[in-house]
């Protein structure tokens, strides 16, 4: 059960993707705009459809988890690439995300043999606030809606980092690590 519109929504998330590099380097804001919110939407509908017709899968889970991947460090570039500004300001805990992101995959491949990104409230808190970021900063600034997304996703890796620790493999979807029983 591979070809299920899930698994169609969040593939054409990386597939299409390109074409927001391109909408940057070829100074069309407009369109990147809009692309950016249809794909971005994609990530949104492909869990909601899963669950409703009953066509969750594990390739599902991977190629969401992959798409969300691409799709949200591909954010922090558009968002450095149209607003450096904004990054700027947040360097240090921009690092300290993206070494927390390199741990948790690190732990997650030590304790389940396989580079895990999970699905908690926490980081799809995040997940939908970075959305809307790349949106809102079009309109305005946001360098302070950067400090406090980075500081959620410190929260967020910390947990998973946690998760994996304390329980090894675990499902990538388990909401956080108090509902966890092992």
């Amino acid at each position: 059960r591979y070809l299920t519109v899930p698994n169609f929504l969040s593939a054409s998330r990386a597939v299409f993707l390109p074409l927001l590099f391109y909408y940057i380097m070829t100074d069309r804001p407009g369109l990147f705009l809009i692309g950016y919110i249809l794909l971005g939407a994609t990530d949104f509908f492909d869990g909601i459809i899963a669950r409703k017709f009953n066509q969750k899968s594990e390739i599902g889970k991977t190629l969401d988890s992959i798409a969300d991947l691409f799709f949200y460090i591909s954010t922090a570039w558009f968002i450095y690439a149209l607003y450096p500004e904004y990054i700027t300001a947040n360097s240090t805990l921009l690092k300290i995300f993206f070494a927390l992101l390199g741990l948790s995959f690190v732990v997650s491949a030590i304790r389940c043999g396989k580079p895990i990104l999970m699905h908690t409230y926490l980081l799809k808190l995040n997940a939908v606030l970075v959305y809307f970021l790349m949106i809102f900063s079009y309109f305005m600034n946001t360098t302070y809606m950067v400090t406090a997304i980075l500081l959620i996703y410190v929260l967020g890796f910390s947990e998973e980092i946690y998760i994996f620790i304390k329980h090894g493999d675990v499902d990538p979807d388990s909401p956080c690590f108090w509902k966890i029983i092992k």
